[in-house]
């Protein structure tokens, strides 16, 4: 799948937002990758998923860990693609953590599947509790990658669309979105 192919999915269910944004990350933005929305349609979850698992099939790994909330939906179905185990971490108390009795072997080969990253935070929890475990993580797969080329986790990074979006810090924004109310539609 290309990255045209795959922004024309996100454009077709009205997933990709077009606005005054506040992201997770706390800067504000003019467009919002609203993955749900794409997500909650099966055949688009299952393109998507081709797509990221013909990216990721080759490097090796048994599992595919998720973060919750955004990663679930497409984590699950890049494993099933694959023919992988699928486990997810989730907040408690603030926090991300491996909870429900998923296990992670040492040396366990593995890759990370998320939503969208913009500063990769959620990503680098869930990096970090793997390697608490350590697992071998073979990569890291994305439908969105809004960074800017800013982040860089160390190990293979697939993403199906590479956005260079402007981001702005809450001190800084332009003068078209200093006088609009910002929305937060993403997970908190």
């Amino acid at each position: 799948m290309t990255q045209e192919q795959a922004l024309q999915l996100f454009e077709q269910t009205g997933a990709l937002l077009k606005g005054h944004f506040i992201l997770r990350s706390g800067l504000h933005s003019r467009e919002f990758f609203q993955c749900a929305l794409a997500l909650q349609e099966m055949p688009i979850v299952e393109k998507l998923g081709a797509g990221l698992a013909d990216q990721l099939k080759d490097l090796g790994a048994r599992t595919v860990l998720a973060p919750a909330m955004g990663g679930l939906v497409i984590g699950q179905e890049v494993a099933r693609q694959l023919g992988l185990r699928f486990i997810f971490v989730e907040k408690e108390e603030g926090q991300l953590v491996l909870r429900r009795g998923f296990r992670i072997e040492p040396g366990e080969p593995l890759l990370i599947v998320e939503d969208v990253v913009t500063k990769g935070g959620r990503v680098a929890e869930t990096l970090a509790i793997a390697r608490q475990h350590q697992a071998d993580v073979k990569g890291i797969g994305l439908l969105v990658d809004r960074s800017n080329g800013t982040v860089d986790f160390g190990v293979p990074f697939h993403p199906l669309i590479r956005m260079k979006v402007e981001t702005f810090e809450p001190d800084q924004l332009p003068e078209d979105l200093q006088g609009s109310e910002a929305t937060k539609p993403g997970s908190k």
